[in-house]
């Protein structure tokens, strides 16, 4: 705020008054005053999710130099809330599983520039972009549960498979409630084959692992064995 009404005064001063004794400021002694070109970013206007869009589709894509010269123009729009926000959605939409360990650490770099705030908040935003482009990619998570909610969603229910039904209240056990649980610890490996989707989706598979990273192609390990045995 100071070095705009600094500027604002140099330009005032530095401009003649026309025929009438008024001043007018141009863009061009605008910008001369304030040593920076103006652009087009209205925070509630199509331009502003045009860069918020090209901003995540370029951190998608691995490309970071198009995704630091989108950051650029958000901190000039100084609109820290919503990069903020875009990346931690951008660490567990895009990159999610593949490495799990980008989202607690964009997290810190996000609490870190909202803490000191511009110009300095600069930093550790570009620290979180360059991670996120260069981390391998996984949706996996994102599409499985969005097939879930779509069931829901559609009337693809079904009831709850009475032995995983609340059994913690006097009477549950006459109504078979709980009775053919299988309790996974007392099982080798912690595991024992058992019904858990209701009937109507109990070979329904939402999860589909990609292998674009180590954790999550362990994971894809897991559950295959896992799916094998059922």
């Amino acid at each position: 705020m100071r070095s705009a009404l600094n500027a604002l005064e140099l330009a005032v001063l530095s401009t003649k008054a026309d025929d009438t004794g008024r001043i007018f400021i141009t863009l061009a002694a605008a910008e001369e005053c304030l040593q920076k070109k103006s652009f087009s970013h209205d925070k509630n206007g199509d331009a502003h999710y045009d860069v918020l869009s090209a901003f995540q589709k370029s951190i998608r894509g691995s490309d970071v130099d198009a995704a630091l010269h989108y950051l650029a123009r958000l901190i000039e729009a100084g609109d820290l809330e919503s990069i903020s926000r875009r990346l931690l959605v951008m660490a567990y939409e895009d990159i999610g599983l593949a490495s799990p360990q980008a989202g607690p650490r964009v997290l810190s770099a996000v609490q870190t520039a909202e803490r000191i705030g511009f110009p300095e908040a600069r930093i550790p935003l570009a620290n979180a972009v360059i991670e996120l482009c260069l981390s391998p990619k996984s949706n996996s998570a994102y599409t499985a549960i969005d097939a879930a909610l779509h069931d829901i969603r559609t009337g693809k229910i079904g009831e709850v498979p009475v032995h995983l039904k609340d059994a913690h209240y006097k009477g549950a056990t006459a109504l078979g409630r709980g009775v053919d649980y299988l309790y996974p610890h007392d099982y080798e490996n912690g595991w024992v084959k058992q019904q858990y989707l209701p009937d109507p989706l109990k070979h329904k598979q939402y999860y589909e692992p990609k292998q674009t990273g180590k954790f999550e192609g362990a994971l894809k390990q897991v559950y295959e064995n896992l799916k094998r045995q059922k």
